[in-house]
């Protein structure tokens, strides 16, 4: 199959991207020939033979960044340049942080060291950088106060890192498919990415919000207005899918006219049967982009660094019973709405039964609940287990929520055996399975089974990053090796300062892929990042100038 890579289109136009100047004009002719829109012939593109593999001058790109969503918008943002300073009149809250800004006002937090600055901090991430960078975006914002970030942002051309982003649908990622009837979990403010505040973008818009808590279509329209309004346009691409993100090995012998790079993260293994020494270089990234005709349009480009930044809406979970499959067990507030909104459920006698005791659950009791369906609501956990999320929620700012979970403990199958006529809960049931009949079998905790009918089933009980392009699935990169990749349970494990994989060199992640659920603190991972790449950029860049290194980008 002919495939679009870029080391073959490019690497006539350009042998080093070391300075500025080329950096631009390498990213100019990359968007040229990966095609400014979807709407450009793909014919233009040039194509080679997935088979053909030069094996000289090949050009890569320093960073490819696969998810556009918050995550991959933030980092994006700090790539390009811009650095965060200390306002000239901002006093932290936090006096002791406070006296450690003062001490390196001058320089962006960007160039400064991020452990010592987020040392002592206390926050709801357990990653360090995150905790530091929201505290200085929203200083006590757990406390309840509303003060205004200490930061000022500067655009600095010379510190652009050329890099490409690579998402499936707009700019904003998986905030595009959200149901959009429900409030967020969280603020406005707190959704809002450096630079451009959401109440501005409201403002420009002539929105009115009435709610500090806004629905997910407006936060999905400010991040692609953000991507615009701060020119980061030309680093984004739509309609991409990823199938593959490999390592490439190249034998020791080939090393003598790529020793740069050699400086920045490279590992050495030994084959098996011990013939050749291998080094682990750059990465290869395939995929296609989907184009207007619904054509795929394959590609191929090499990068120095791979950034993870995919979030975890990309899998829901399962409960991996018998029945699961059957067309009436739906995954997804979206299948579920779209079934609501054709008349699917209208008429119907029997309740929808829903599985799960989190938000989107409770989005899914809501949103029957308001459609005058009927509600069968299993979870596994005690109405009283603190761990449960409305535990966490003050009742005045999501009153709704606590309104589902007074339903989940006064209207239980316990309470009366009777099923309620609009909602009844099954607090510590297990689903067994699902019949073809559209019934269900549950287990309650002391092993009494039930079979009760519904016409529709959703199992809303989180979801989980899909890495398949990963090998083994990325299984090997979590804090448990050969296990899936979970935002709670197994996270990849990174530094905790440059969000670099501990286990895979210049493979990077942020998000919830690090245990970042919120927007607030998946910033912080941007921040380092940025940091650890600028670092190693400066580091390049002083090899050049001395004319230790040649740096062609050779993988």
């Amino acid at each position: 199959m002919p495939v679009w890579c870029c080391r073959c289109s490019l690497a006539g136009h350009f042998r080093s991207y070391s300075g500025p100047e080329t950096e631009g004009q390498l990213l100019n002719s990359f968007v040229q020939y990966f095609g400014d829109s979807l709407g450009r012939k793909v014919e233009r593109m040039p194509l080679i033979e997935e088979t053909v593999l030069p094996g000289d001058s090949l050009l890569t790109l320093p960073v490819v960044i696969i998810g556009n969503g918050p995550s991959g918008i933030c980092l994006s943002y700090l790539l390009s340049g811009y650095r965060p300073y200390l306002s000239p009149e901002a006093i932290h809250p936090n006096p002791i942080l406070h006296t450690k800004l003062e001490e390196a006002r001058h320089l962006s937090i960007v160039d400064q060291d991020l452990e010592y600055l987020s040392e002592g901090l206390e926050g709801r991430s357990s990653n360090p950088v995150a905790v530091l960078f929201d505290t200085l975006l929203h200083p006590d914002a757990d406390f309840g106060y509303d003060y205004p970030p200490v930061l000022h942002w500067k655009l600095e051309q010379h510190n652009y890192i050329p890099h490409i982003v690579l998402g499936k649908g707009p700019p904003g990622g998986a905030w595009h498919s959200m149901e959009g009837s429900m409030l967020t979990i969280s603020f406005g403010d707190w959704m809002e990415l450096p630079g451009l505040t959401f109440k501005e973008w409201a403002a420009s818009k002539r929105r009115n919000i009435k709610s500090d808590r806004v629905m997910p279509e407006e936060i999905a329209c400010y991040y692609k207005h953000y991507v615009k309004v701060m020119g980061l346009q030309k680093n984004f691409r739509d309609n991409v899918y990823i199938t593959s993100v490999s390592r490439l090995y190249r034998g020791k012998d080939d090393e003598d006219r790529s020793q740069l790079n050699e400086n920045i993260s490279t590992q050495h293994l030994e084959m098996e049967d011990g013939q050749k020494s291998l080094t682990k270089r750059n990465w290869e990234v395939r995929g296609y982009q989907r184009a207007t005709d619904g054509s795929h349009v394959p590609f191929c480009l090499f990068a120095e660094n791979v950034a993870l930044a995919t979030g975890t809406f990309d899998s829901p979970g399962r409960l991996q019973v018998e029945g699961e499959d059957f067309p009436f067990v739906l995954h997804s507030m979206s299948d579920f709405g779209a079934a609501i909104s054709k008349g699917k459920l209208r008429g119907k006698a029997d309740p929808v039964l829903i599985v799960g005791a989190g938000l989107t659950a409770a989005d899914a009791v809501l949103c029957a609940y308001n459609n005058n369906i009927p509600v069968i609501h299993v979870f596994r956990r005690r109405v009283t287990d603190t761990s449960l999320i409305f535990k966490q929620l003050p009742k005045k700012l999501y009153p709704e929520y606590h309104k589902v979970y007074h339903m989940m403990c006064t209207q239980s199958h316990t309470v009366d055996s009777n099923l309620h006529s609009a909602y009844t809960s099954f607090p510590e049931h297990n689903v067994l399975s699902f019949k073809p009949e559209m019934k269900c079998v549950l287990q309650s905790a002391s092993g009494l089974k039930k079979i009760l009918k519904f016409s529709v089933a959703l199992v809303l009980i989180g979801s989980h990053p899909n890495l398949f392009f990963l090998k083994d699935q990325g299984h090997s990169i979590g804090h448990h090796s050969n296990q899936p990749i979970t935002c709670k349970g197994n996270p990849i494990e990174i530094d905790p300062y440059t969000y670099e994989c501990t286990k895979e060199a210049n493979l990077f992640a942020l998000g919830p892929l690090v245990g970042d659920n919120f927007v607030r603190f998946l910033k912080g991972g941007a921040l380092g990042i940025a940091r650890c790449l600028a670092i190693r950029q400066k580091k390049k860049h002083e090899l050049i100038e001395s004319g230790d290194g040649g740096g062609d980008g050779v993988p």
